[in-house]
């Protein structure tokens, strides 16, 4: 049972990564119960500083990422319109059957958006786009980190215990 408690957990780490750039699935949430499931074993005693350090860590990751994209996009000039077009541009760019639409949903949302709430300014419009853009890029790549790191904490927890294990 052990092993198949590790199989899943390995599993679960592998779609966090996966999920770290693919809004639809929540990269560190699952990579947190990847590294949870290691503690359903016998053979790795429960280390609960551990899982509630990584808890805390994967709350507040969740939080940001919904954040930092509108924080880019007003940064960078963006309006109201222009963060709501990158929320709504994100679900359809998700939903759409294009390559990288969750990296073009968000751009062309907010720049739909600040297009509607401003259509004279179009540097404006790009700019804000652009901001949108690399809020999205810097919460994935956050994420892609966290979700490294409870990697590498899952590999270092099955070596030091794989006598037990294996």
């Amino acid at each position: 049972m052990d092993i198949l408690f590790v199989s899943f957990g390995f599993s679960f780490m592998l779609l966090g990564l996966l999920g770290s750039f693919l809004p639809v699935i929540p990269g560190p949430s699952i990579s947190w119960l990847g590294l949870a499931l290691l503690y359903f074993t016998n053979a790795i005693p429960a280390n609960y500083w551990i899982l509630g350090s990584a808890l805390v860590i994967t709350i507040i990751i969740s939080i940001l990422d919904y954040i930092i994209p509108s924080k880019g996009t007003k940064k960078f000039g963006g309006s109201s319109y222009g963060i709501w077009g990158t929320n709504i541009g994100l679900v359809i760019g998700i939903i759409a059957p294009i390559p990288f639409g969750f990296l073009i949903g968000p751009f062309l949302g907010a720049l739909i958006g600040e297009l509607i709430y401003d259509n004279k300014d179009h540097k404006r419009a790009l700019k804000a786009a652009a901001g949108s853009f690399a809020g999205f890029l810097a919460s994935s790549f956050l994420k892609f980190i966290i979700c490294i790191m409870y990697l590498g904490l899952f590999l270092w927890i099955v070596w030091e215990h794989k006598s037990q294990l294996f």
